[in-house]
C-alpha cells in the first residue's frame, strides 16, 4: 500500500513529466518529431530535475583488462590485442575517439587489469588488480575481494569530475564471452542464448566457444547473484564500469 508521502511524490513526478512534455512539444516543431531524442531529453530533465537541462560537457572512461578464459579459444583474437588496442586509445587512434572528438568529450583509458608488465604512458590512469583474471572455464575469474577493490576503484572513478554526461566503455579479449556468461547467470537463462561470433568468429570458432562457455556455466548453479555472477565469470574491465556507473 502507497503511503500518502509515496502518492504526493508520484503525483509530484507525474506533474514534473508532464511539465517536461509541455516544454518540448511547445518548440516549434511537429509533436514527437525528434523521436528518440525527446525521449532522451526527458531522461535527461528527469535526472537533473530541471526543465533546462544541461548536456554540454562529457567523458568517455575506457577500461581495459584480460580475461583469463582467452587463452582457450574463445576469442578470433590473441590476447594481447588488448595491449594494443590500449596504446590505440592512448595515441586518439581508435574509432572510440573518432567519435569522442566528433561530440566533444574527453577520454581516459583506465588499466583495470591488462596481462604483461605494466603499460608506461603518461595518459594512462593505473588501476590494475592483477594481471587478468584467472580462467573463468575451470574456476572463479577472481577473488572477493579482487571484485570489491574493482568496483570501489570503478566508484572513485565515476564519481571524479564536473562533466555532466558520463559515457563508460570496456577493452579486453574475451569480454563478450564474460559479458554472456554473467549475463545468463543473473538472468537465469542457458548461456548458448546470450552468445554470439564477437569479433567475427566464423562457424567452427563459434562452436567451439560455445562447448566452451556450456562448460564455464555448468561450474555453479543455473542463477546467481549479481556480485557473484561478476566474481565468478567477470572481467576486472566489467567490474570495475559497473563500479564508475554506480558511482556517477
Amino acid at each position: 500500500m502507497q503511503t500518502p508521502t509515496d502518492t504526493d511524490a508520484s503525483h509530484s513526478e507525474a506533474q514534473f513529466e508532464a511539465q517536461i512534455r509541455a516544454a518540448i512539444d511547445g518548440k516549434t516543431k511537429p509533436v514527437g518529431a525528434l523521436g528518440g531524442i525527446e525521449t532522451l531529453a526527458v531522461q535527461i530533465a528527469q535526472i537533473q530535475k530541471s526543465l533546462t537541462p544541461r548536456a554540454d560537457t562529457c567523458r568517455l572512461s575506457i577500461f581495459a583488462a584480460d580475461h583469463g578464459m582467452a587463452t582457450a579459444g574463445v576469442s578470433a583474437f590473441p590476447q594481447d590485442v588488448t595491449r594494443q588496442m590500449v596504446l590505440n586509445f592512448l595515441s586518439e587512434g581508435a574509432a572510440a575517439n573518432v567519435f569522442a572528438r566528433s561530440v566533444g568529450a574527453s577520454v581516459r583509458v583506465v588499466d583495470a587489469g591488462v596481462a604483461g608488465q605494466l603499460i608506461d604512458h603518461p595518459g594512462l590512469i593505473p588501476r590494475r588488480i592483477a594481471a587478468g583474471t584467472a580462467n573463468a572455464i575451470e574456476r572463479p575469474a577472481m577473488t572477493s575481494s579482487e571484485r570489491a577493490a574493482a568496483l570501489s576503484s570503478g566508484s572513485a572513478l565515476g564519481h571524479e569530475g564536473d562533466e555532466t554526461v558520463a559515457c563508460f566503455g570496456e577493452m579486453g579479449i574475451g569480454n563478450t564471452s564474460s559479458a554472456s556468461l554473467v549475463a545468463a547467470k543473473i538472468l537465469g537463462v542457458p548461456v548458448a542464448d546470450l552468445t554470439g561470433r564477437g569479433t567475427g568468429l566464423d562457424d567452427d570458432g563459434l562452436r567451439r566457444k560455445c562447448e566452451l562457455l556450456e562448460k564455464a556455466a555448468n561450474r555453479t548453479n543455473d542463477k546467481l547473484e549479481a556480485g557473484l555472477a561478476l566474481q565468478e565469470y567477470g572481467g576486472f574491465e566489467i567490474a570495475m564500469m559497473a563500479g564508475a556507473m554506480i558511482g556517477a
